[in-house]
């Protein structure tokens, strides 16, 4: 019997969404096919009649979840009544919550050491994500891309080192004067 129409392609959105959960909390290198496929509710052995490689697939993932984060900023703004959203969004990201949420949060701070070493194919779409990101914060704030892109660095800077050091203290702190700096670039 035939599967019904459309359900290779919720499979492989299946595999894509479980993949950049899984990047996301513990990077490309750490996980496996199986642990994909397994957090995905399928076998392994499907994995290449959706995909030629892992590669293809981190590619997709990185897609998937920006546009993931891209949609829950933009939803969160269009509720927001009270201007500026850009503050919103910062508050958002450089929040306990997404700090503590790497499996749901940001890709771009998640990944990007682990994709400075990846292939030329990886980092190409990895661009291309990280300007769409910078494009959106550009466009929200009201800013120039360049102004746009010291600003987001500045986020992603911030948000890193408060996910990587082992003191609640310092990590909120980290949070708390990158949400300044970030409000204050905006306003300069």
């Amino acid at each position: 019997m035939p599967y019904p129409k459309g359900h290779k392609i919720k499979v492989r959105s299946k595999i894509v969404e479980s993949a950049a959960q899984a990047f996301r909390a513990n990077g490309i290198h750490d996980v496996s096919v199986p642990f994909i496929m397994k957090g995905a509710g399928l076998t392994h052995g499907g994995f290449y009649s959706h995909f030629d490689n892992k590669e293809q697939l981190v590619a997709e993932a990185c897609r998937y979840a920006v546009s993931d984060t891209l949609a829950l900023l933009q939803e969160a703004v269009d509720q927001e009544k009270q201007a500026p959203k850009i503050n919103l969004v910062i508050d958002y990201y450089l929040s306990t919550h997404h700090r503590d949420r790497t499996e749901i949060g940001c890709i771009i701070p998640a990944l990007s050491v682990e994709i400075a070493r990846s292939s030329e194919e990886i980092r190409q779409i990895f661009t291309q994500e990280l300007e769409r990101m910078i494009t959106f914060i550009s466009n929200l704030a009201g800013i120039d891309l360049s102004k746009g892109r010291a600003l987001f660095s500045s986020m992603v800077g911030s948000l890193v080192l408060a996910r990587s050091v082992n003191d609640p203290e310092l990590s909120d702190s980290l949070l708390s004067a990158g949400k300044q700096h970030a409000k204050a670039l905006v306003n300069a």
